[in-house]
């Protein structure tokens, strides 16, 4: 399967990444970075209390691991993506730090517009025993095949 450009996609075609274990670094960092310093991210004690009873990674961190950019998907458009332009994110299970998780992309939709494409991906995380923690939708508009 070849891709970089619009025409090269079909309905159905798949891309998996490597797994990535979150660590306790994973949720300092992202806590630092978007200033998201809730106690259920970082205060055990805290944490126990909760329904999950144990600390629990950040929504928008486990949304991040599923960017195109940080995929097998990244290198094959890194020459034709225009834009990333809509994304939709549902939390099905808890992550926690130790957790594997591993992002899926299928390609759902494919739709020509004026000057690019519209790929519409379906995207997962699944953890290391394959329950679905995300699933989602990413829109990306990637060029067409330049004129010969």
């Amino acid at each position: 399967m070849t891709h970089g450009y619009f025409e090269d996609f079909t309905i159905g075609d798949r891309f998996t990444s490597p797994g990535r274990t979150l660590t306790d670094a994973h949720f300092l960092f992202f806590a630092g970075l978007t200033g998201d310093d809730h106690p259920l991210h970082y205060d055990d004690e805290y944490a126990k209390k909760t329904r999950f009873g144990k600390r629990l990674a950040h929504g928008l961190l486990l949304t991040s691991l599923t960017a195109a950019g940080a995929s097998t998907l990244s290198p094959l458009i890194e020459d034709s993506i225009v834009a990333f332009v809509e994304q939709t994110t549902r939390f099905r299970a808890p992550a926690f730090v130790g957790d594997t998780l591993y992002p899926e992309h299928e390609v759902v939709g494919l739709e020509r517009k004026r000057s690019a494409g519209l790929l519409t991906l379906r995207v997962a995380l699944k953890n290391q025993r394959s329950e679905t923690v995300l699933e989602g939708e990413h829109k990306y508009l990637i060029a067409y095949r330049p004129a010969a």
